[in-house]
């Protein structure tokens, strides 16, 4: 039998392993917005709303669920070197409490590598952080069988501790009523991947 004060500091030990891994799994959380903090929707052509009319783009529809103002600065085409070159700007015209930061699609379509793409979402995220703005990342999947986001933006959200919606889209782009064309959502997938960022949203503090 194992002596009593050895039992004693492997159980107290064994506790001690379990809080620390609890602690280190805790969800990343965010500010509270204030009803006047405005958001930035920054990406390519999913946060402009190609496909579908200007009221149907998830940054406005975004900005009817969660009644703060939503700027929609998305550019249909651009790859992640743009939109790195592109956001300090963006960030210091409106000066946002939140970046929405949905980006990378167009590097997959034009084969420019992942790696270029997650040096340059990597980028984008210490920018805005620099500026004390809170991120979310929204995984893009690529093109294929799975039709996934590749890995590299579930380890750039552990990486920054930052809130990551990896589902939405793929489970939008996979469906045909969903799609107006294969790798854009129509005004009801649009409007799936509002509230998938909402629900994001409100479940880390920031609603």
């Amino acid at each position: 039998m194992l002596p009593i004060v050895f039992k004693l500091k492997y159980g107290i030990a064994a506790l001690l392993v379990v809080w620390l891994t609890a602690c280190s799994t805790n969800d990343p959380t965010l500010a509270r917005l204030p009803q006047d903090a405005v958001v930035l929707a920054f990406g390519d052509s999913l946060t402009y709303g190609t496909g579908v009319e200007a009221k149907d783009s998830y940054p406005v529809v975004l900005q009817g669920l969660i009644s703060r103002t939503v700027i929609k600065a998305g550019v249909p085409g651009e790859v992640t070197s743009a939109g790195l070159a592109r956001l300090p700007g963006a960030l210091n015209e409106h000066a946002p409490k939140l970046l929405i930061l949905c980006h990378g699609g167009n590097d997959f379509l034009r084969n420019l590598g992942e790696k270029q793409a997650a040096a340059n979402i990597r980028a984008m995220i210490t920018l805005a952080r620099a500026q004390g703005v809170d991120v979310v990342l929204v995984g893009v999947p690529k093109v294929g069988m799975l039709l996934s986001p590749p890995e590299f933006y579930q380890k750039i959200a552990q990486e920054f501790n930052i809130p990551y919606e990896s589902a939405a889209l793929s489970e939008i782009l996979k469906s045909r009523t969903l799609k107006s064309d294969t790798v854009h959502p129509n005004a009801q997938g649009y409007r799936k991947l509002a509230e998938a960022v909402a629900g994001l949203m409100k479940e880390r503090g920031a609603l």
